[in-house]
């Protein structure tokens, strides 16, 4: 099932899956609500909001503010599809993105080959996650992409505190020849049940890709950045790694801004609506500006 929810005030339509919080009585969103100067507003009431359901008003009951932190997760490969002379590059490249950062940011760094390792648990210290880049060093074997993400998603599950997950994987195309489809189908799961953004590098440039890990990576970095509203990028030149992640250090920092400072909005539907929420649209009173919407608080 797929709902649309539309923010026409601020010319954005997204689509999300309906969480089972919702019924047929109430309908509950996240609104993303800048003031006049365009910074996360600080204040804003139920008269400030008007929601509507297929076109009728739907009564804005409650109006919370969502300050919840966003938490960084960073996936590394440094097996043989990346390579001793590429290592320095993707480095460059992930301090360019923490630099991007938001200082009190917190950060896991991980290495994936020969098998998951933490180069920095997860600190808002600086110099921990600069320690972490530090130690970062080829290694001989492959590096576990499919096995990484999934831990990164059972951490993510176990941390029973209220946040936004991000996670950015640097990947190539070798390793993960035997995936489990069961494997898969939890990480799914954990996906679904704490909404997380996903965004995936995929190296198919190194001298030791593999066919079969290629297609297992490329399959599963398409499904879990689709469905979690991240990025995917296959790319074939190394020189691509430290610029990518340059950029999307800008893009997620501006998202971490406007994710932590959302409202949560509860309405009760309007009358005779039942069953599945239907098209929903809001708009907010000037000088408020919606600039985003969901029904589980990711800014896409």
């Amino acid at each position: 099932m797929r709902l649309k929810l539309f923010a026409a005030a601020a010319g954005v339509c997204l689509l999300a899956a309906l969480p089972a919080a919702q019924n047929s009585k109430q309908l509950q969103v996240f609104a993303s609500i800048l003031d006049a100067s365009g910074a996360p507003a600080k204040t804003v009431v139920p008269d400030d909001i008007r929601l509507m359901e297929n076109g009728a008003d739907a009564k804005v009951t409650k109006v919370e503010p969502v300050n919840w932190p966003v938490k960084l997760q960073i996936l590394l490969d440094n097996g043989v599809g990346i390579g001793a002379q590429i290592v320095q590059q993707l480095k460059n490249g992930v301090k360019a993105l923490i630099d991007a950062m938001p200082e009190n940011l917190e950060v896991t760094l991980v290495s994936t080959a020969p098998q998951p390792r933490f180069l920095a648990k997860p600190t808002t210290e600086r110099a921990v996650v600069q320690k972490g880049i530090d130690l970062l060093a080829p290694d001989t074997g492959a590096g576990r992409f499919v096995e990484s993400l999934a831990e990164a998603t059972q951490r993510i599950e176990r941390d029973k505190g209220d946040y936004f997950p991000v996670v950015i994987s640097v990947a190539t195309t070798s390793g993960d020849t035997n995936v489990r489809d069961s494997d898969v189908e939890r990480m799914m799961k954990r996906l679904q049940a704490r909404p997380t953004t996903v965004h995936v590098i995929l190296f198919n440039g190194g001298t030791n890709s593999s066919a079969s890990g290629g297609s297992n990576q490329t399959q599963i970095g398409l499904s879990v950045t689709q469905f979690t509203g991240g990025k995917f990028e296959n790319i074939n030149s190394a020189t691509r790694i430290a610029p990518l992640l340059t950029e999307w250090g800008n893009e997620v920092s501006t998202m971490v801004q406007r994710q932590s400072n959302q409202f949560r909005v509860t309405a009760d539907r309007p009358a005779g609506a039942s069953g599945d929420i239907g098209k929903i649209t809001m708009g907010a009173k000037s000088p408020l500006v919606l600039s985003g919407l969901s029904f589980d608080g990711r800014i896409r």
